[in-house]
């Protein structure tokens, strides 16, 4: 049901943007909006990893250098029926994770030198397998067409704005108004509800891939203390990433509401507590 829940919602996140260049350009524009849409994710699909993992100034590990942070990444892949991602560190106090990448065979997975410092080896092993599950759903992919398309719908407002001329928008000026103010939030609630339900599922993928629902839940706990103190100012001078992470590394949106990109983790932590119970039982 969450994949179908997925799929609509990003049938709907296509639509939404096809609709965006109706309004601006009638069916010229729509096409417009449909090729340029083909072209940006054809992009993304190629160079998203490289680019986010430069942005945050991720440098790749191996055995000899992160010996066991690698090694518990190479069992939990095996774990999961994964190829070995690529393995990669991050600069950065604020404990935290996430992965890229457009399969699982060309997938990689970064956590913060915060995360490996403050978390025991049992909650790292939680959070990288809650990293794995979003590689084996093709999460990573799913968010990165989504965040391209809600950008390109930012862009196309922000186009309709400026041009100054709407002689091709069927709603003229009030058609502009629209897409100006519902377009990019139309976009952004879309994209939150997509990047909420994978997190949701990534948490209890990552809770039989690791065999230990409580770990996550306990690195869950302290991460989001911790995300609240300390910055991450890479993700702050590029919020369209911050769903991209285990953890919001924002200092904003914490709470499970409209627009969240992440569920509470008092949600999260409840659920699996109940995984974790259910399991017991059996």
């Amino acid at each position: 049901m969450n994949y179908f829940r997925t799929t609509l919602l990003l049938a709907a996140m296509t639509s939404l943007f096809l609709g965006v260049g109706f309004m601006l350009g009638g069916s010229g524009g729509m096409m417009i909006a449909l090729l340029l849409a083909l072209a940006m994710n054809g992009f993304a699909y190629w160079n998203s990893d490289k680019m986010v993992l430069g942005m945050y100034g991720a440098r790749e590990v191996d055995e000899a250098s992160a010996p066991e942070y690698v090694r518990m990444v190479r069992l939990l892949a095996e774990n999961a029926g994964l190829p070995m991602p690529k393995v990669y560190v991050i600069d950065n106090a604020q404990p935290n994770a996430f992965a890229t990448g457009r399969n699982p065979e060309h997938a990689s997975v970064a956590a913060t030198t915060g995360l490996l410092q403050m978390l025991s080896p049992q909650e790292l092993a939680g959070v990288m397998a809650h990293e794995l599950a979003h590689i084996r759903n093709r999460d990573t992919l799913i968010m990165t067409i989504t965040a391209t398309i809600a950008g390109a719908i930012s862009m196309l407002a922000n186009f309709a704005m400026f041009s100054g001329d709407n002689r091709n928008n069927p709603l003229g000026i009030a058609g502009v108004l629209l897409l100006m103010v519902v377009g990019p939030m139309a976009a952004a609630l879309v994209q939150m509800a997509i990047s909420r339900g994978r997190e949701y599922e990534a948490d209890r993928n990552g809770a039989e891939i690791s065999g230990r629902p409580l770990w996550l839940a306990s690195a869950l706990e302290k991460m989001t203390i911790a995300a609240s103190q300390i910055d991450n100012a890479p993700a702050e001078r590029n919020p369209a990433t911050a769903h991209m992470f285990i953890i919001n590394p924002l200092h904003s949106g914490r709470m499970d509401s409209l627009f969240s990109t992440h569920p509470s983790t008092a949600n999260r932590i409840a659920r699996l507590q109940e995984i974790a119970a259910g399991a017991k039982d059996l």
